[in-house]
């Protein structure tokens, strides 16, 4: 049951607790120059999902092997290895997404992302735990960079496009409003910071809005507990009261029982009789 609950972290907090650009802010170079347009930041997703778990899986299974001295260096060559491959791949079989998003297929091997879950997940856990971290993390990577891409290509330009860098046979454009209302700056490289920006201002308001609803529902229950504290004392008080004035009005009683003399002596005394001395007369 442990390893289950921990599979299942492992794999939901890359996604939510722990997404890698949302909450630890890492990678944020290819989040900026990779999300012009949502077909590109999904193959850059792709892409590093394909090398996570390639490298947290081999990571996984050589932890025991590779000493702790070179262990970094190691994880990049490993790293490196992974992103070779996966970059022949994309120049072989799409090469548009491989044009469009050029040497930053390359810069995976130093992101912080693939270097740390190695270093923080793979290095310290079994392989299908790793395999799971790698997925979680992955999805949320790709999550992120489709948003802040909806929000450029859709303010930038006025319309998301499909298929411009994935071979699907042809290009595929939805116009939302006019190109005229667009404002291009979205789709330029200070258009990445603006809308990376604003998600994380909307994140960080939800946050906040959580956390005084969290407060204030604390705070109702402390006030609760003082509430019933306070009425338990007074009960108890009360009780002790009426017990101590019980007692006091049952003492009085007995005191005046004590008090009340007896006849008796008084009887005894009339009863005793005097003896007089007798006076002998002069003969």
């Amino acid at each position: 049951m442990k390893d289950t609950i921990t599979k299942k972290a492992a794999f939901v907090s890359g996604i939510i607790k722990e997404n890698p650009v949302f909450v630890s802010l890492l990678g944020m170079c290819p989040t900026l120059a990779t999300t012009k347009s949502v077909e590109s930041a999904i193959g850059m997703g792709i892409l590093v999902i394909l090398v996570l778990l390639g490298s947290n899986l081999l990571i996984s299974l050589l932890r025991k092997i590779i000493p702790s001295e070179v262990k970094i260096p190691c994880y990049i060559v490993v790293i490196a290895t992974f992103v070779t491959i996966v970059k022949m791949l994309t120049q072989a079989f799409v090469p548009a997404l491989y044009s469009s998003l050029g040497v930053f297929i390359s810069l995976i091997v130093v992101n912080c992302i693939i270097l740390g879950r190695a270093e923080a997940f793979a290095s310290k856990h079994g392989p299908v735990a790793s395999i799971l971290d790698a997925i979680g993390t992955g999805i949320g990577y790709t999550i992120a960079l489709v948003i802040v891409a909806l929000i450029r290509e859709l303010i930038g330009t006025g319309a998301l496009s499909f298929g411009v860098y994935f071979p699907i046979g042809k290009a595929y454009y939805l116009h939302l409003f006019p190109a005229k209302y667009a404002l291009s700056i979205f789709v330029q490289s200070a258009g990445g910071f603006l809308a990376l920006g604003l998600v994380l201002a909307v994140m960080a308001c939800y946050k906040n809005i959580k956390d005084d609803k969290k407060a204030a529902a604390e705070k109702a229950r402390i006030e609760e507990l003082k509430k019933k504290k306070a009425e338990e004392l007074a009960k108890k008080k009360a009780e002790e009261d009426a017990k101590k004035a019980a007692e006091a009005n049952a003492q009085p009683v007995e005191a005046k029982a004590e008090a009340v003399p007896t006849e008796k002596p008084a009887e005894e005394a009339k009863e005793t009789p005097v003896i007089k001395p007798e006076v002998k007369e002069a003969v």
